[in-house]
């Protein structure tokens, strides 16, 4: 059922088209009060933004702005954040311009993982790739502490409880060229922390995460530490 038409939009995907992150991050913005139609303070969500009216986030106008996407080669050492307090985040690798964007990082990955990272403004692209619904799959490489047997990896694919639920990758193998104690994990959804808990619950530390594909978009000669902008062809790679 159409939830509007050309001249209304919820106001939740009226904040994500004006670059102020993920679903729930507006929707966190909306349920603090900090955003008003016209005024007048909303607290739900599903509220219309008619043609015309002026939204507006502790009291300054926003409104939609150009969609950009980026993809970043992370290093270990940064966490996925607009800011903190007490890390260093991925956005100190970068000049300030990029944070005037409004972009942010897609998912995350912890502050000891490296690899591929989306940085965008279209909250409704990121939600299409975080969520499981979307079909985008992640490829990670993985150095263990010691070198897995085959029916380990076995027993990786039947999956492991991860935040209280049982979680069960796409596919686990060997990683062809490289040492034994390196596999290669297919996720369609990531939790906090997901391979590492998954790791330790086959008796396996982590000693390297790196993600090297989202899609069919690949780490190639992005080197760690660079930014590239996308293009309408890197998109689609994504989306595969």
């Amino acid at each position: 059922m159409p939830t509007g038409t050309p001249e209304t939009r919820r106001l939740n995907r009226y904040l994500a088209e004006c670059g102020l992150g993920s679903r729930r991050k507006v929707e966190e913005l909306i349920l603090s009060g900090r955003i008003a139609i016209d005024g007048e303070t909303q607290t739900k969500p599903g509220a219309k933004v008619l043609l015309g009216q002026q939204v507006t986030l502790d009291g300054k106008p926003v409104s939609p702005i150009s969609k950009r996407y980026f993809l970043l080669n992370k290093p270990r050492g940064f966490v996925c954040a607009v800011s903190d307090r007490r890390e260093k985040t991925i956005f100190d690798l970068l000049p300030s311009w990029y944070l005037d964007l409004g972009l942010f990082p897609v998912g995350r990955l912890d502050k000891e993982s490296e690899g591929l990272l989306l940085l965008t403004n279209d909250g409704a692209f990121a939600q299409k790739m975080i969520h499981p619904s979307g079909g985008v799959l992640k490829i990670y490489e993985i150095r263990l502490d010691r070198v897995p047997a085959p029916e380990d990896l076995k027993k990786w694919e039947e999956g492991a409880i991860v935040e209280g639920k049982w979680v069960c990758p796409v596919r686990v193998e060997k990683v062809p060229g490289k040492s034994g104690s390196w596999i290669r994990v297919t996720l369609r959804e990531g939790r906090k922390r997901e391979l590492r808990v998954m790791a330790a619950a086959h008796g396996f530390r982590v000693i390297r995460l790196i993600r090297t594909a989202i899609g069919k978009l690949e780490i190639g000669g992005l080197r760690t530490g660079e930014i590239r902008e996308l293009g309408q062809d890197d998109l689609a790679r994504i989306a595969g």
